[in-house]
């Protein structure tokens, strides 16, 4: 794939929709909140005023989005969906899938729905690695090299672990979001993982969000967070390293957050429905 052909791609009325779709679903736009005006989406997005014109039509046919004038639109989406009870087992939930899939914005839309605390691990471990990595004398932003690899990346996910440990020890379910790919990839550990939390009377339930190429792109490139410059400036080298059937090596659920799949909250609503019953 070539770079004309992702930004083609990666602009188009779906993948805006899409992803103004989940930042509501998420909760990053709340019920209410006026959106940018169409120029100001158009520029964001790097593309055209009517592909803009064709998302917001899309998503105000939803109903999630009410249009007042060409440029005033409204987020249509009360948070009334927490009628969710709890297991009689908490239930640990993990979300794996690589960088701008999409596995964070499912995390939170759980959230929304279940009231149960979210782990994402950049939000609960990027400023201590950030410092930790100056101090070694690396980038902040650095994820590539063997001093991440080997000695912050396995501290960060200890954390991560140990936390989710203490919410179902307290008997509380938990949703966690991290990349996972090295420890959904080792059989030792998901076996481990598995003891571990079975031990403490709880269950487990792995995710992997899967996304296409151009969708994972234009994600990272509007997020426009400092980590993700490599993969960005380096994306065919990048993409010929990652598993696109990925699966994790235990029993798990597939999320699919490509541009034609389904809405995130409807695959929440179904997995959520697996792992309550």
């Amino acid at each position: 794939m070539n770079d004309h052909q992702g930004l083609t791609r990666g602009t188009s009325a779906l993948v805006v929709a899409r992803n103004i779709r989940a930042d509501i679903e998420a909760g990053r736009l709340a019920h209410g909140d006026q959106l940018p005006s169409t120029r100001e989406l158009a520029a964001e997005w790097g593309t055209s005023v009517a592909t803009i014109n064709r998302a917001m039509q899309q998503l105000a046919d939803e109903g999630i989005v009410i249009n007042k004038a060409r440029s005033s639109r409204i987020v249509n989406y009360p948070n009334t969906r927490h009628a969710r009870s709890d297991p009689r087992r908490p239930v640990a939930i993990l979300i794996g899938g690589y960088a701008g899939s999409g596995k964070t914005e499912l995390g939170r839309i759980l959230a929304r729905n279940t009231s149960w605390p979210i782990l994402d691990k950049d939000t609960t471990t990027r400023n201590v690695v950030e410092a930790a990595l100056e101090t070694l004398g690396q980038s902040p932003h650095d994820r590539e090299s063997q001093t991440y690899l080997q000695v912050i990346r396995p501290a960060e996910y200890q954390a991560l672990s140990a936390t989710m440990i203490e919410n179902l020890q307290c008997g509380v379910s938990v949703i966690v979001t991290a990349p996972f790919i090295r420890e959904f990839s080792d059989q030792a550990w998901c076996d481990r993982l598995q003891a571990d939390i079975a031990a403490l009377g709880a269950d487990c339930e792995a995710v992997w969000v899967r996304c296409d190429p151009a969708t994972m792109r234009t994600y990272l490139r509007r997020r426009g967070a400092a980590r993700d410059s490599w993969k960005l400036a380096n994306w065919e080298q990048y993409l010929s390293g990652l598993n696109l059937q990925f699966e994790p090596r235990m029993p798990h659920s597939i999320i699919d957050n490509s541009e034609s799949a389904r809405p995130l909250q409807q695959q929440a609503d179904e997995l959520l429905q697996r792992v309550l019953t």
